[in-house]
């Protein structure tokens, strides 16, 4: 029996309910149960967004996240605030562009990629929240099913979109084959 909790946090426009939302649906094609719970502040672009996300070999009881086992960060706010929420043994995932300081705790393990400098090299600069997504699912064997990590892109890019399905798949790949800092 296994279960994954997920935090994803940000500013809203980074694209933090987006990365929940492939991530919910990754876990749909491997047959897991699912919740996927978005959490935004009143600006939509700017303020805070954070999304819960839980993955489980059983039912899923309550879509709260208040202990993640996986952290990812993408402004310093957001560290602040959860990485003492996190499991002892769990994971953190910093975007270090944005993020000048490293993990305080040394009973988690911490990942800084540099997303959104990567994102902005690539001319994709929009897609950081996809770069750490890629390393993400490295990190927790995510790509175990490859074809459900491209299934569940499928199903989250809008059909007016589709065109960005290659370009998103791209953007995976270079947070899956990020070496580190």
């Amino acid at each position: 029996m296994s279960t994954t909790q997920y935090l994803f946090a940000g500013f809203g426009g980074q694209g933090i309910l987006f990365s929940g939302k492939v991530l919910a649906y990754k876990g749909l094609t491997d047959g897991k149960n699912v919740s996927w719970l978005p959490s935004y502040g009143p600006e939509m672009r700017g303020g805070t967004a954070s999304c819960s996300v839980i993955i489980s070999d059983t039912a899923v009881g309550s879509p709260i996240v208040e202990k993640p086992d996986v952290l990812v960060a993408m402004n310093l706010p957001s560290l602040d605030l959860y990485e003492e929420r996190v499991k002892s043994g769990g994971i953190i995932f910093v975007d270090s562009s944005l993020i000048d300081r490293k993990v305080k705790r040394t009973d988690v393990t911490a990942y800084y990629i540099p997303a959104t400098k990567m994102a902005s090299d690539n001319n994709i600069s929009k897609l950081a929240n996809v770069i750490l997504l890629g390393k993400v699912l490295k990190e927790t064997n995510g790509f175990t099913n490859e074809q459900g990590v491209i299934d569940a892109l499928k199903k989250v890019i809008s059909a007016k979109h589709a065109d960005m399905l290659e370009i998103n798949l791209n953007a995976l790949k270079l947070g899956r084959d990020y070496k580190g800092e």
